[in-house]
């Protein structure tokens, strides 16, 4: 079963693929995506990236968390349901 990661504090120049690609070396990436503003069309600073399953989702989370993507430190959580 696929697990999604929230990451946060991503810089403005990140898209869908530059997420995809910081991403791809730690595991099976299903989708990711940045969330965007939808009447400026801008980054919101924060996306979600699906894996394959939750011991690559893990080691994503491991790796990538307080790391550096494009100059920012990023933050990468386990993604919470809404409720």
């Amino acid at each position: 079963m696929s697990t999604k990661l929230f990451v946060g504090s991503l810089p403005w120049s990140v898209d869908d693929e530059a997420l995809r690609e910081a991403f791809e070396g730690h595991g099976s990436v299903v989708s990711a995506k940045v969330v965007k503003d939808r009447d400026t069309g801008r980054s919101r600073g924060f996306g979600f990236v699906e894996m394959e399953n939750s011991s690559e989702a893990n080691t994503a989370m491991k790796a990538l968390n307080d790391s550096e993507l494009k100059g920012r430190n990023i933050v990468v959580n386990e993604a919470k349901s809404r409720s």
